[in-house]
């Protein structure tokens, strides 16, 4: 039996001009940890929420959150990209922050009800967009002494966002940033906690200014060796490594202060499937003043692939690959990237079963 249809998107947004900022929606999915259990939730037209002043979450930063993309796919269906592993992902982030754990089960179910109560903000098939989900944990119970929040609030919110790259995938400057650590070798790298955002800002704001539209850093002990750009994770290619048959080569390092992207993750999957060889070690720096890679990009949720064509450090300007490669996508980024969107979208098969099936509740008045 063929499963009935979602909503249709709405007519009251510009889907060809949609950007990546905040889009009023039908609401927002609510749970509360309180007397060690969650409640059932609920869903919320408010995009406000209250909290009090004391909550641990607003004077010690106890708190972390997700990225996750919701499509509409060629049969017309809803689909979310691998809710299970952001779930797996927050409990970890939870933990370090002495939070309250949320069971997957839960937050699956919390992105479900998001995305049900939502379906009208899908965008169209065909346009590039999705709906991003926000999954949100908060420590919001009063507490003053520095102590976890005797009451957690976990909410999940939806935007719908256009084609990252309406205009082609273009690389981009990148510069890195060797005034600032984002992570320390045995701290909170690995999490996903606003506290490894927010004092990026300023570097990233500033090296924008000047033109660059990414910024990297090196690992805090020694600053020799790559750890992630400021916004998602390192990733490079080579062609010609002899110690791996000369077949393509996916470098994807892994360190304990770096976030484990669910996109890095997935590339990873892809490449092998394509019989490529995945490196996991750690990248020294010198390995792009070397020109190691044909290929260098970050990779995140909201674009999937980032092209990189120069790295500066230190008024030293390092070009990656070929004329060619800098101003567009190269060949191996652009077969993992036309992939990975292609099962996103349903336009291919789906082997690894990453696209969660959004409205499998019918779509609910809550």
């Amino acid at each position: 039996m063929t499963a009935a249809l979602p909503p249709a998107p709405t007519s009251a947004i510009d889907w060809d001009n949609l950007g990546f900022k905040w889009v009023d929606t039908n609401g927002h999915v609510k749970y509360i940890y309180s007397n060690g259990k969650w409640d059932q939730g609920e869903f919320v037209k408010d995009s406000y929420i209250k909290m009090h002043v004391c909550a641990p979450a607003l004077n010690y930063g106890q708190e972390c959150f997700e990225g996750i993309k919701a499509f509409r796919c060629k049969d017309g269906q809803v689909r979310i990209f691998r809710p299970d592993a952001n779930a797996r992902r927050m409990l970890y982030s939870a933990d370090l922050a002495c939070m309250a754990s949320v069971p997957e089960e839960l937050f699956i179910e919390a992105c479900e009800r998001a995305v049900a109560n939502n379906l009208e903000f899908v965008p169209p098939y065909g346009s590039g967009g999705a709906l991003y989900l926000r999954p949100l944990l908060l420590g919001t119970g009063p507490e003053i002494g520095l102590y976890p929040a005797p009451e957690f609030t976990f909410l999940v919110m939806v935007i719908p966002v256009g084609n990252f790259y309406k205009s082609g995938v273009k690389p981009v400057d990148c510069l890195v940033v060797d005034s600032f650590d984002r992570a320390a070798p045995l701290g909170t790298g690995a999490a996903k906690l606003g506290g490894n955002y927010a004092p990026v800002l300023k570097h990233s704001s500033a090296a924008k200014e000047k033109g660059y539209a990414i910024t990297l850093h090196l690992d805090s002990k020694t600053h020799s060796n790559i750890d992630e750009f400021s916004t998602s994770n390192f990733v490079a290619l080579t062609y010609a490594s002899p110690e791996h048959g000369n077949n393509p080569v996916f470098c994807a390092p892994e360190s304990p202060s770096i976030l484990n992207s669910v996109t890095k993750q997935s590339l990873v999957q892809l490449a092998k499937s394509f019989g490529w060889s995945v490196d996991n070690q750690v990248v020294p720096f010198t390995d792009i003043l070397n020109n190691r890679f044909e290929e260098v990009a970050a990779c995140g949720t909201a674009a999937v692939i980032t092209p990189v064509k120069t790295i500066e450090r230190a008024g030293v300007t390092t070009e990656i690959g070929t004329a060619k490669t800098r101003e567009a996508i190269g060949s191996g980024f652009h077969r993992l990237f036309t992939a990975m969107r292609g099962i996103q979208n349903g336009d291919l098969e789906d082997p690894y079963g990453w696209m969660q099936p959004a409205q499998g509740i019918a779509p609910r008045q809550e």
